[in-house]
């Protein structure tokens, strides 16, 4: 599903140089629900840039789904973003004054999908995440964990390979964050590939496999015998 081969990423200014990365080489196979993890610093940010292709690196070969996408143009890398990768933010990155049936819709509008197709599917997600009945009230109108429910049935609505999440519980209550985790956890049950940005060791314990980061280098990299799992219980 993806390959991290040798990845490097470095900022250059006049005077200085700085190396975020520093040959990063992993993989993530289809189905799995991996966790990133490292402190402020680590590096652990321009990798979710590079993953989500939201930048690019200075050297080294990233390959999502076969395809080779280190040097793609914005452009290019725009239409990976929009059909290939769903995207989980710690802000939730929602449209404050729009209802929540209308913000999973957005994406599918940039893709041309057909008004029936974004209705039908912005329904049934929204129902798989338990928000059937909050589908008309506005994103301000929810809790933390309703939102980041929002964003999580949007970044799913485009059918992504995979589905990145960066600190999907940081702005939420530690009930909410269990809550969400049962969401995760259930949508890799069900065959979704799962990419979770976080420091929180408490969170990471959720996923099957946990990759440390320090210094833009690969600390770590572990298959999760222990586990912990989530119950969640839609509506």
């Amino acid at each position: 599903m993806i390959i991290i081969r040798h990845i490097s990423k470095i900022y250059k200014t006049d005077v200085l140089e700085t190396v975020a990365l520093s040959d990063i080489s992993f993989e993530i196979k289809k189905g799995e629900f991996a966790a990133i993890m490292g402190p402020s610093g680590s590096g652990k940010s321009t990798l979710m840039h590079i993953l989500g292709a939201l930048d690019s690196p200075t050297s080294g070969d990233y390959i999502l789904v076969g395809e080779n996408i280190s040097k793609l143009s914005d452009d290019e890398l725009a239409l990976i973003r929009n059909h290939k990768i769903g995207f989980i933010f710690q802000a939730f990155n929602l449209l404050p004054r729009t209802t929540a049936l209308k913000n999973v819709i957005l994406p599918m509008m940039y893709a041309g999908v057909s008004k029936k197709e974004r209705l039908e599917k912005a329904k049934k997600y929204l129902k798989m995440v338990g928000l059937s009945d909050r589908m008309e009230h506005t994103s301000n109108q929810l809790s933390g964990g309703q939102q980041q429910r929002v964003a999580i049935a949007r970044g799913l609505v485009m059918n992504p390979a995979i589905l990145l999440a960066d600190e999907p519980t940081g702005n939420i209550a530690s009930a909410q964050a269990e809550e969400i985790m049962g969401i995760f956890q259930q949508l890799n049950d069900n065959g979704h590939t799962i990419i979770m940005i976080t420091h929180e060791q408490d969170i990471a314990a959720h996923a099957q496999r946990i990759i440390h980061i320090k210094d833009g280098k690969v600390l770590k990299d572990m298959k999760n015998t222990k586990q912990k799992k989530a119950v969640y219980k839609p509506n």
